[in-house]
């Protein structure tokens, strides 16, 4: 370390303030600088690079569907409307009137339901239909109760 001559007392410094170091001031070598430069930026690096790929991570999980880990069987009973159609099915063919059975359809279909707003008796009426309709075997012996969701 080399000492330099302190400043005056009543110079102004580089930022146009009046100095008030007291004593001389302590210059390091260059090498040590720069060495002392690379020692900081090193791991500034390394953290910037971490970062950015976590931030494109984030980025490709709210771009890309996410995909469950485990397989996932695409039953009719998956979907908001056949899990009503279970249900109702289920509870109708159990002895329960139309109403009690479509009260409990709609209560599950209403919460089940990823939309912002809210299911209508109608469309879940159709939920309902669409998943007995297209998996008969699924639901036996219900689709003579479809018409009771109809009646006004």
């Amino acid at each position: 370390m080399v000492a330099a001559e302190g400043p005056r007392q009543n110079e102004l410094n580089r930022y146009g303030w009046p100095d008030v170091s007291i004593g001389p001031v302590m210059t390091l070598p260059h090498s040590t600088r720069v060495g002392a430069i690379q020692t900081i930026q090193q791991p500034l690096a390394r953290l910037v690079k971490v970062s950015s790929l976590v931030v494109a991570l984030m980025g490709a999980a709210l771009v890309m569907p996410c995909q469950p880990l485990m397989a996932q069987t695409n039953s009719a009973d998956s979907t908001a409307g056949g899990k009503g159609a279970k249900t109702y099915c289920f509870m109708r063919n159990a002895g329960n009137t139309h109403k009690v059975s479509w009260d409990a359809a709609y209560a599950l279909i209403k919460r089940q339901s990823a939309s912002l707003f809210k299911t209508s008796p109608e469309h879940a009426s159709v939920l309902i239909t669409e998943a007995v309709v297209n998996n008969p075997s699924a639901y036996p012996d219900c689709g003579k109760y479809l018409g009771d969701l109809y009646v006004k």
